[in-house]
């Protein structure tokens, strides 16, 4: 008798903009008319009521062909400075993703220089893009939760030693309106009312909600050491280095550095990075911005040959901090920028 075949897996994150891309043979992501077009609907670039006729006329040219060269008479046109600006960076990054060829091939190369044309935002939509493209066939929630901070930053708190995520965004608007506020445009059903939505700490008893909840950007992530958000975290790490270096990386969670061969360490976010490079310079930390560092990783390359040979066969360490605010921004480009890798990228 024929297996059943497999059950698709819910959509989610809807808002990332995948569905209005496509996938090349390698499995990158290669840009479509309508995702253009889904740019110059958002409110940076749609004009308003009072907008002018320039600006109208701009925005209408780019809605029947978002492709289309566009003159320096045409942005003069538009009166509003701000709106001009808008322009030139939305087709700054048309151009770019059109030259490249994939989101992929766009995100690497705008690191390879240490000033970084392209508003965070933007940055942050790419990641969102890529990392729907990357986990298409990801069937665990907490790996989904965890990925959120690659584009999106976190408020962290500490309850009872727990080390509790929750989207700083969602935390704001909702400490400010009991509701969503400005996130309402990423509800995807948009009869849910605003104060049905509760920060739940995401659990094995309520994980399967978060398919449905998944734009909303509203479920807490327990990164506790053993505990299942920690480990996700490790898996989505491992899948954005395999996909962009194809290179095959085996992350573990540890509570300390002991390693006195320690020769290599990345940090995910400018915190960790500052606190691991004063450690490993053997200066003094005091305590509290050691407490900082929420986790760290003992990280092994599956094949030596992918690294420098300086430090080939040795583990390297990652490390993950909040800021004196208590924020968590992931930098994502730091695992594509900072290996010890053998080759160029």
């Amino acid at each position: 008798m024929a297996e059943p075949p497999a059950a698709a897996l819910p959509d989610f994150w809807l808002s990332s903009g995948f569905h209005r891309l496509e996938r090349d043979a390698a499995g990158h992501l290669t840009v479509t008319d309508d995702f253009f077009r889904a740019y110059l609907e958002r409110p940076e670039l749609r004009p308003a009521e009072e907008a002018e006729p320039g600006e109208r006329a701009l925005h209408d040219k780019l809605r029947a062909a978002p492709r289309a060269d566009v003159t320096v008479g045409e942005l003069a046109a538009i009166a509003d400075a701000d709106t001009r600006d808008n322009y030139r960076v939305f087709l700054g990054l048309r151009d770019r993703l059109i030259a490249d060829g994939t989101l992929e091939k766009t995100y690497l190369t705008l690191f390879k220089t240490e000033a970084v044309a392209l508003p965070a935002l933007m940055l942050d939509h790419l990641a969102h893009a890529i990392l729907r493209n990357i986990l298409a066939d990801c069937d665990d929630p907490f790996a989904l939760r965890a990925a959120e901070l690659f584009f999106r930053t976190q408020k962290v708190t500490i309850v009872d030693g727990a080390v509790l995520l929750a989207d700083e965004e969602t935390v704001e608007v909702t400490a400010r309106t009991g509701g969503l506020g400005s996130l309402g445009r990423l509800l995807i059903d948009s009869d849910t009312p605003a104060h049905a939505v509760t920060l739940d700490v995401l659990s094995v008893e309520n994980a399967g909600a978060y398919w449905q909840r998944s734009d909303r950007f509203d479920t807490v992530l327990d990164l506790s050491f053993t505990r299942p958000g920690l480990d996700a975290l490790c898996r989505v790490l491992e899948r954005w280095v395999a996909h962009f270096l194809g290179v095959a990386l085996r992350i573990e969670p540890v509570q300390q550095i002991q390693d006195e061969r320690w020769s290599w360490h990345v940090g995910l976010d400018s915190e960790s990075s500052a606190i691991l490079n004063a450690l490993y310079r053997g200066e003094a930390v005091d305590e509290a911005r050691l407490r900082r560092l929420i986790a760290l990783f003992r990280v092994q390359f599956a094949d030596p040959g992918d690294m420098q040979s300086a430090v080939a066969g040795k583990p390297i360490y990652f490390g993950l901090a909040t800021d004196a605010n208590q924020r968590l921004r992931l930098k994502p480009q730091n695992l594509l920028r900072n290996l010890p890798l053998a080759r160029e990228i």
